[in-house]
């Protein structure tokens, strides 16, 4: 069994702006331990060390990315503005890349009722 978990890109354009693309990790069934039923698992590159943050409600301003870096949506919803003029709201399970590292960048804002919890994954 093979399969695929789509998530969204927040890139650099070359005006300095920033716009959404999509891709997608390609799952494989794995046996992962003894005891437990195969499950579908895919690769998320990873250069250093995973950083868990909670927050409470926010309205950002824009900004580019620290770094390139997945985020792994926990609990709560996240809304991602672009300078395209489209924005794209995220929950828990939901996986966004972020390529912005240079430019205007993107706009967070919570959306619902806190906490809002991520991981923060940095990329290569």
């Amino acid at each position: 069994m093979s399969d695929t978990q789509p998530f969204t890109i927040v890139v650099a354009n070359q005006d300095g702006g920033s716009s959404f693309s999509d891709g997608e990790v390609s799952l494989s069934t794995q046996h992962i331990a003894e005891g437990t039923p195969p499950m579908l698992t895919g690769p998320i590159p990873s250069t250093a060390g995973v950083t868990y943050l909670r927050t409470g409600p926010f309205e950002g301003r824009p900004h580019p990315a620290p770094r390139r870096q997945w985020v792994v949506m926990l609990r709560g919803a996240l809304r991602v503005a672009v300078t395209d003029g489209t924005s794209r709201e995220f929950r828990a399970g939901d996986l966004l890349l972020l390529e912005d590292t240079s430019g205007t960048g993107h706009v967070q804002t919570t959306v619902g009722d806190p906490p809002f919890e991520a991981l923060f994954i940095p990329a290569p």
